[in-house]
């Protein structure tokens, strides 16, 4: 068995494009290719954090993939990160373990801030301003991973803490965004067409009146049945709500929230695998609402995990 460090696997990472190797995984998620049982889950309340367990394969594949990630909230007291996590690869063929990834939830990390880029590319009109709920790792990865979509460096970024908002803005200054921060998320959906989502919020934070004709909507930040960034009235107004898994998003996320208070139904949600293939179309017209419901799927940990591998063994060998 090989044990892949974090430092081995962001060198490794920042000679991978993971934009098709995602992608192809939502892809054979949607069209029925993959066994990705439901997501095995542990909370805590005293300090607040939650354990994700997500496994899988995709079928006829070589390997399949078994991963821990965890978010512990106020590890930051501590001086320790948030996230934290490994996954482990086996061979399909014979349940061997071929590899240890130890990312301490790097690669969790990454994948989501790949899906949400995919989603922009997929769903939003021409990127004139992007939009940030939250100051946390995934704001800045999320937008650090747009760069290779758009050429829009202008964000607008709201938070609960003035200190972190600065923090924010001026590590993304240093990636090259011109950034202000706003004094209300009213401020951030009046002028940006593409919102991020990324806080552990458990209260809506935007509302369906505030969301402008053309805008785009990634959350990303609710994966849990606790969590809640947006009024389910946005759903009802969306004219197009897409999720990474249906299945999935019954249960955890936004989604969950407007199916449970009748704002949408199941026959009006998308999944991202569909339309990446082309069968279904996404925004049809520029006016538009989309948004984009990310709970995460094990098919990206096993796309993810299994680059990471083969490269590690390329240049070993």
């Amino acid at each position: 068995m090989k044990i892949i460090l974090k430092p081995e696997i962001k060198h490794i990472i920042k000679n991978l494009d993971l934009y098709p190797i995602i992608s192809k995984g939502f892809v054979a998620y949607s069209e029925g290719k993959t066994v990705v049982p439901p997501v095995g889950e542990l909370s805590f309340k005293n300090p607040p954090g939650d354990v994700h367990i997500k496994y899988g394969y995709i079928i006829g594949d070589k390997f399949y993939v078994i991963k821990i990630a965890s978010g512990f909230y106020q590890n930051e007291k501590l001086g320790l990160s948030n996230g934290s996590g490994l996954m482990l690869l086996f061979d399909q063929k014979t349940g061997k373990n071929v590899a240890l990834l130890s990312d301490e939830a790097y690669l969790t990390d990454v994948r989501t801030a790949v899906a949400g880029a995919i989603c922009a590319q997929q769903l939003a009109n021409e990127i004139h301003c992007i939009g940030v709920i939250g100051t946390g790792l995934q704001a800045r990865m999320q937008v650090e991973y747009l760069k290779k979509i758009t050429t829009c460096r202008k964000v607008m970024v709201w938070g609960r803490n003035t200190e972190k908002s600065e923090e924010y803005s001026s590590y993304m200054m240093n990636l090259g965004f011109k950034v202000k921060i706003c004094d209300s998320p009213k401020h951030v959906t009046d002028t940006c067409n593409l919102i991020i989502t990324t806080t552990a919020a458990t209260e809506p934070i935007l509302f369906a009146d505030d969301i402008q004709p053309g805008t785009h909507i990634t959350a990303m930040g609710s994966d849990t049945t606790a969590k809640q960034e947006l009024d389910p009235n946005i759903m009802k107004k969306a004219d197009c709500v897409v999720t990474d898994s249906i299945s999935q998003c019954i249960m955890r996320g936004e989604i969950s929230h407007a199916l449970r208070d009748r704002k949408l139904t199941k026959n009006n949600i998308v999944e991202l695998g569909h339309v990446l293939n082309g069968q279904h179309s996404g925004r049809t017209a520029e006016d538009q609402i989309t948004v984009a419901d990310l709970t995460g799927v094990a098919v990206q940990d096993i796309q993810i995990a299994t680059a990471v591998y083969e490269s590690f063994m390329e240049n070993e060998s």
